[in-house]
């Protein structure tokens, strides 16, 4: 019988426990190599097939499509879904969007990454399903849900204010949202039904549109957000892990935009003629003011979220100029900042990966060893500033063309946020990318690796496509914009008519 010693029989057990320990470790990363490939899988096939709506999608209907409706509630509210010119792209914006989130969380998420990932996924399904809802109760359900996986991704993967963050976030959106919940009730008591292919067709009272729009838009103005009530977006921008930021400027604050278009000025055009004037003052404030206060700024995402505000003031000037310049206008600047932010707060995950600090400071000189991601970086910022060439340069100019027709000193003082944003976004490029390579921390940084290109290059190529050739866009909205411009028309013609047989 073989006789071991102590010493050799703790080797042995040191040895016994290592092996185990190499197996759980396998084991781990096996599980979490699983989780990441099923989640791209998952992301990918579903932006594939939304390609596929697309590619079947008629440009010359302005109707709804793709229809799908069941009984669902009783009494009128039905699971009613399908999608026309507008919400098509949004969900084509969605479903593009997510497979870049998947690969930017790679090897940044350590803990929980399951359900991390799970939240994404719930997330991408929530946001679609506010885009493609064709009854408000439905579309309420969904424009509610979103807070739920955005609350959680940033209170439990994000910096170290999370909690905070993600809670001035969800009381903020929650707020405005229960407005709406009332809106939604008084529009069925009054018109009988919850569909919004009948709604559209129904003509509220012009008293009724007042306190209807007034409802919708505390939910749809915080949701985009607009001044002043923009103050949730830069806490949990900069909370908020990189994904999670990509997806919030990307897709979320779209949400705010598209439910004043689908609601605000479809449903209530006379309320929406009368609160024009205060939503282009809002609009300028939040163009002029946020863009001062990005210029202030020492966190690169702090800066990049009052920058979002600034250019969400074009997209409510637009949609409220209620022309053709101006809504389309409205929807190409809102698809463009989806992909530009996006893709800025991917640049910024960047180098916090190697760095670890958002700190303007802590940067300078990146152009000496990252010429790859100096090039990227400018391109993203020069899409920021709006110039052309580049896809944030149409949105801009057609918001500012729209609104001229209504209103040549609001198109003037929105104009000057071309200027303060060039201002703002060359400042933060020169900080952080020119100069000498002086700190020590920064010599040691690697360009773009091979999975950083697969992410920016494609958001690279979109950028300048669209910037020059902008009309796949127009073609898709087109039909469904003359559409909504027309029966808005129409609706302030029938009000005028009507109040001039009472008089």
């Amino acid at each position: 019988m073989l006789l071991l010693t102590p010493s050799a029989d703790s080797a042995a057990r040191s040895y016994s426990s290592n092996l185990h320990a190499g197996d759980e470790a396998d084991r781990a990363r096996g599980a979490r190599r699983n989780i990441l490939n099923v989640a791209l899988f998952t992301t990918v096939f579903t932006f594939i097939v939304s390609l596929f709506i697309w590619i079947g999608f008629d440009n010359s209907n302005a109707g709804f499509q793709m229809v799908e409706k069941h009984d669902w509630l009783g009494t009128g509210i039905s699971y009613h879904l399908g999608v026309d010119g507008i919400s098509m792209l949004f969900v084509i914006l969605t479903t593009f969007l997510m497979p870049f989130c998947v690969l930017a969380s790679w090897n940044t998420i350590e803990k929980r990454l399951k359900e991390y990932m799970i939240a994404f996924l719930l997330l991408e399904v929530v946001m679609t399903g506010v885009f493609v809802s064709l009854d408000v109760v439905l579309f309420y359900v969904f424009f509610e849900a979103t807070l739920i996986p955005m609350f959680v991704i940033i209170g439990v993967w994000g910096g170290k204010d999370r909690v905070y963050a993600s809670y001035k976030f969800f009381l903020y959106t929650l707020l405005g949202s229960v407005l709406m919940m009332l809106a939604i009730m008084a529009m069925y008591w009054q018109a009988g039904t919850t569909d919004i292919t009948a709604l559209l067709k129904y003509g509220f009272p012009a008293g009724m549109q007042t306190w209807l729009w007034l409802a919708c838009f505390a939910a749809f103005s915080v949701k985009m957000p607009m001044w002043p009530v923009h103050t949730w977006l830069p806490d949990a921008h900069v909370q908020a892990p990189t994904a999670g930021s990509v997806i919030l400027a990307g897709v979320m604050l779209k949400l705010g935009g598209y439910g004043m278009i689908r609601f605000s000025l479809a449903m209530f055009p006379i309320a929406s003629e009368h609160f024009a004037p205060l939503v282009f003052s809002l609009s300028v404030i939040a163009i002029i003011y946020t863009s001062l206060v990005a210029m202030m700024q020492d966190d690169i995402k702090k800066l990049i979220a009052y920058s979002s505000v600034a250019h969400m003031g074009y997209v409510t000037m637009g949609i409220f100029a209620a022309n053709v310049q101006g809504v389309q206008g409205a929807i190409f600047q809102m698809l463009s900042h989806g992909i530009v932010s996006g893709a800025l707060f991917l640049c910024v995950g960047v180098v916090y990966d190697r760095l670890h600090t958002r700190e303007i400071s802590a940067y300078g000189g990146l152009v000496n060893n990252m010429p790859k991601y100096a090039v990227a970086f400018m391109i993203f910022t020069m899409a920021n500033v709006g110039l052309p060439g580049t896809s944030g340069f149409v949105g801009e100019f057609l918001t500012i063309i729209g609104v001229f027709r209504v209103n040549t000193w609001v198109a003037l003082f929105a104009a000057t946020g071309v200027i303060l944003s060039a201002s703002y976004a060359l400042w933060l490029y020169r900080r952080v990318i020119f100069g000498a390579l002086e700190k020590e921390s920064l010599k040691g940084l690697l360009d773009l690796s091979g999975r950083e290109k697969l992410i920016l290059y494609p958001l690279i190529a979109i950028t300048i496509f669209y910037g020059f050739y902008p009309a796949p866009i127009f073609d898709a909205t087109a039909a469904s914009v003359d559409l909504l411009v027309n029966n808005y028309s129409a609706a302030l013609a029938a009000a005028k008519d009507l109040a001039l047989n009472v008089h």
